[in-house]
């Protein structure tokens, strides 16, 4: 049996909880949180033991999932590979470079097992294209949310956008060629909207725009590639390919042809079929399987630093057009 303690039971960590609780070979070893009535909400809730410092905690289990605010994450991530313990951090896994940069360090010397949690690697609607080969040379995207003072402790960019970050450095294969990037601080000390575009040397560009203070909602991410226009809509779970291809070759729910230039092509439509999955349930799971079956993590370290690196990248450039 896995012992399982966690570090931070706000907002998010609860949810982190239930998810744990559901899943077979593990068991919850207890949690820190330093908000006592939270604490005591959630000891009467689960009843399960509080630990008044994360160091007690972190002693007496086999791994530990952090879900403090970010700028925690370091010092407790560090006390943990410390101790042996396997590590599942939340998004951004530090708040600095520098801090990641030690971080990763510290696990070259480690037998640990520590994967970041970038959950929109398992939406489902992302992951309803594992069979749709990817090579995007034009990516646009739009996450937007409504204000809500949890999370301005960093920047839109490290709170929303880094989830679209972490998406694009996985799906192109290429290094960075230059990145531009403006923002604006509305409702906090830090960026709460932004706009950056990413150029790639294999030519790929993408457009994102984020931010935390819209009337509505929205997360969605458009593909451009040869032949191909691909939708994916992390919020409402919808996936759609519109593919062009020979006469005869047109697979989907919806086809026709037209003619061009080099003769007759044929255009479809589909919607590759998207599971019901619970994403933080999926990650948190292959966690698990990742200690007990001795798997490589799900979201390594290093892709973890890549979109912290590109996140810290991006803010430098923002900061660098307010002071001119």
């Amino acid at each position: 049996m896995l012992k399982i303690g966690l570090l931070g039971v706000g907002h998010l960590g609860k949810i982190h909880l239930t998810q744990w609780l559901s899943l077979k070979g593990v068991e919850i070893t207890g949690f820190y949180d330093p908000d006592d009535a939270n604490a005591a909400a959630v000891e009467e809730q689960y009843r399960l033991k509080r630990f008044t410092d994360p160091a007690s905690l972190i002693q007496v289990c086999d791994a530990v999932d952090i879900v403090a605010p970010t700028t925690q994450h370091f010092s407790l991530c560090e006390q943990a590979i410390r101790h042996g313990r396997h590590v599942f951090v939340e998004k951004p896994m530090t708040h600095t470079t520098e801090e990641g940069r030690m971080l990763m360090k510290l696990l070259s010397e480690a037998n640990v097992k520590f994967q970041v949690g970038h959950v929109e690697r398992f939406n489902p609607a992302f992951l309803a294209l594992k069979d749709t080969p990817l090579q995007p040379m034009f990516i646009e995207v739009h996450r937007l949310a409504q204000f809500n003072p949890r999370g301005t402790d960093v920047s839109v960019i490290l709170d929303l956008m880094i989830h679209d970050i972490d998406i694009i450095l996985s799906v192109v294969n290429s290094t960075i060629n230059r990145i531009s990037a403006s923002g604006v601080a509305v409702m906090s000390d830090t960026p709460d909207i932004a706009n950056v575009r990413i150029e790639f040397h294999n030519g790929c560009v993408a457009n994102l725009t984020s931010s935390r203070i819209s009337l509505k909602k929205m997360r969605k991410m458009r593909l451009f590639q040869k032949d191909a226009y691909i939708s994916i809509d992390f919020l409402d779970k919808k996936t759609e390919v519109i593919q062009l291809s020979a006469p005869g070759e047109a697979k989907g729910l919806f086809t026709f042809e037209i003619e061009t230039g080099s003769g007759k092509r044929a255009i479809s439509l589909a919607n590759p079929p998207v599971k019901e999955t619970n994403a933080i349930r999926m990650e948190l799971e292959l966690f698990r399987d990742s200690i007990l079956h001795n798997k490589p993590v799900a979201v390594s370290v290093f892709d973890g630093f890549q979109a912290l690196d590109i996140a810290h990248q991006i803010l430098e450039k923002i900061n660098k057009s307010y002071s001119q």
